[in-house]
């Protein structure tokens, strides 16, 4: 019989689909996703020789491949992203959060920075830049910046640093571009110094990510939204218990603690930041500016 990845997934086996990725990644795919399980897992039957999506599935029910289990999780996942990533909330942690977090730890002289969900490494780097960019003020400090994501893909291109045109444009200011970027053909080489800032682990945000350590502060934006009330408050509970006593915690702008945890409060000042509510004080700040 004629391979088929495109053939429609029928009924049982996308509820199975649905099942197993909430189970692995936590991920709630509506009924009206269908579309995206048929568009997203046929390359992945054609990647892997598989006759269609309902042969994908009866191997996946089968629990004894690996590598189809960790590519169907893969494939589910939405790797969006961009360097300096909403302008707005991205000034707040440059021009705010970090001088305000540098100005407290200047006896310390110590800084970590977690940002959970990196995908393709946009974000850690763009801090990095921005960390860099304070360098006279970080001289001899101990600064360390954990990436992490649930897929192995974008960790491998995270690392490698490099990154198309069309990627290069989205959010990075030209000055940036040519400070840090080494251009090879048709893409852009991030700078060996900016990428040895950044450590890159796998990490699956609804299991136990305790052996990371505390942070000063960690960026978790747009992740939750992909979540139900009942994990996100799991995850919510774990990253406060991350945080340094007066750590910060940036979510994105459609994401809130409200009504999910009782172990984080909104800043008063910015929109998208959290600290731990049973901090000491809060999370020191800069005015930006």
């Amino acid at each position: 019989m004629k391979a088929d990845p495109a053939k429609p997934i029928v009924d049982d086996d996308f509820a199975f689909v649905r099942s197993f990725v909430r189970a692995r990644a936590g991920l709630m795919l509506s009924p009206e996703k269908r579309y995206l399980v048929e568009s997203r897992l046929g390359p992945v039957c054609r990647k892997l020789g598989m006759p269609d999506l309902s042969g994908l599935v009866r191997n996946l029910r089968a629990g004894r491949d690996r590598a189809l289990e960790r590519a169907v999780v893969e494939a589910m996942m939405t790797n969006e992203t961009l360097f300096f990533r909403d302008g707005a909330a991205f000034s707040v942690v440059s021009q705010s959060v970090l001088p305000g977090l540098i100005a407290d730890r200047a006896a310390q002289r110590r800084l970590r920075v977690w940002c959970s969900a990196c995908s393709t490494g946009q974000e850690p780097y763009s801090i990095a830049m921005a960390l860099d960019a304070m360098a006279d003020r970080l001289a001899g400090w101990q600064v360390e910046i954990v990436a992490t994501d649930i897929s192995e893909e974008v960790l491998e291109r995270a690392r490698a640093g490099r990154y198309s045109q069309f990627e290069v444009q989205r959010g990075l200011p030209i000055r940036q571009l040519l400070q840090y970027f080494r251009q090879h053909g048709e893409t852009w080489e991030i700078s060996q110094r900016i990428r040895d800032m950044v450590r890159f682990e796998p990490i699956n945000l609804i299991q136990d990510f305790g052996r990371l350590g505390r942070f000063d502060l960690i960026l978790c934006r747009n992740v939750l939204i992909y979540f139900d009330n009942a994990t996100k408050s799991q995850i919510l509970g774990r990253l406060a218990q991350s945080l340094v006593t007066d750590g910060a915690l940036m979510l994105g702008s459609a994401e809130t603690v409200i009504g999910l945890t009782d172990q984080l409060v909104p800043d008063k000042r910015y929109k998208g930041l959290y600290a731990r509510a049973n901090g000491a004080k809060a999370a020191p700040l800069r005015a930006a500016g």
